[in-house]
């Protein structure tokens, strides 16, 4: 085999995981073309990946099934040797049907697996430990072509991306938004962080261009002067970088946690509505989960979150203690 392509179309955190199976692919088929699917806007989680040869991106913004079929037939005209699907949606199901590889491999929950050459059980909320994990998942789909190791996600920033991510003071970064609301950590519990952090350390606010407002809100409501709101103002692989040089990554479960992982930079994830039993913990060597301790029944209240608390209470956010969060060092 010399020639794969990977399907993940989903999110970013979604992207930045399946990286893992091309760090795999490549330990054993060093000489191999990779090849990865991705939905526009997240092309760039793999610039400058050593191991992927093209990135493929099916535009679902416009035209999406037009687009579909385009990406499909494109897929098809390139003659791959396994074709990996990461995703159990039928849209990515089609793409493995239509690619007319030598081998597809692929989840038993999509709806078109019974075309696969290969599928294998997706389950979740059996443990926090890596084999149960959504890379270990991944990775299943792979394990007869290279073996049961686990193997991490993995980003590539450039030496560009790290002079404009450095910052010459002690920093913490805070992501504290996510596409779900009940994901994110409440705007006032990320101010009675911050307003625990000691005043030699920075505050860096980052996300994405939509991020931005939150950030202001959370930077002036907690009246600290070495804050720095950079929401939108940088590439993926510039936050990475970012991320890197921090002193702690305080993030939501959502995707600077993977990013965190992709870098093994040091990483404190706030699980508020979902558990890391479903598998999306985080994988740095250094990192700490942080959840709330009463066990409520209502929680996890989904897999991706709610746009709103359906209790009302939002308990599983409100009542985290930020002491937990704080690094030893700083007390």
């Amino acid at each position: 085999m010399n020639k794969f392509l990977v399907i993940q179309t989903a999110f970013i955190g979604d992207v930045i995981m399946a990286t893992a199976v091309v760090e795999k692919l490549i330990k054993f088929y060093p000489d191999a073309d990779i090849d990865f699917v991705v939905r526009n806007g997240n092309e760039g989680l793999l610039r400058n990946n050593p191991h992927v040869n093209e990135v493929i991106i099916w535009n679902k913004k416009e035209n999406k099934n037009k687009n579909l079929w385009r990406v499909s037939m494109e897929i098809r005209r390139r003659r791959y040797d396994r074709v990996i699907n990461l995703q159990r949606y039928f849209s990515t199901g089609l793409m493995t049907f239509l690619s007319g590889a030598k081998t597809t491999a692929g989840f038993d929950k999509n709806p078109l697996s019974t075309t696969f050459t290969l599928t294998k059980q997706h389950v979740m909320g059996e443990g926090r430990e890596r084999e149960y994990h959504e890379v270990s998942r991944y990775l299943s789909l792979i394990e007869d072509i290279t073996d049961a190791e686990f193997v991490g996600p993995k980003m590539y920033p450039r030496e560009i991306d790290y002079e404009k991510a450095h910052f010459d003071k002690p920093y913490v970064t805070m992501s504290p938004s996510s596409v779900w609301y009940t994901k994110q950590f409440h705007k006032d519990k990320w101010v009675e962080l911050i307003n625990k952090i000691p005043t030699r350390v920075a505050v860096i606010l980052n996300g994405g261009p939509g991020d931005g407002d939150l950030c202001d809100e959370i930077a002036v409501k907690s009246g600290r002067e070495n804050i720095y709101n950079w929401a939108g103002k940088f590439s993926f692989l510039q936050s990475a970088a970012l991320m890197k040089g921090a002193e702690m990554n305080y993030v939501n479960d959502s995707a600077p946690q993977h990013m965190a992982s992709a870098m093994n930079a040091p990483v404190t994830a706030i699980f508020c509505s979902t558990i890391p039993e479903l598998g999306f913990g985080p994988l740095s060597s250094d990192s700490k989960i942080v959840e709330v301790k009463e066990k409520l029944s209502c929680r996890p209240c989904g897999l991706h979150g709610l746009k709103s608390c359906p209790e009302g209470h939002f308990k599983c956010s409100m009542d985290i203690d930020t002491e937990e969060l704080i690094l030893q060092k700083w007390t």
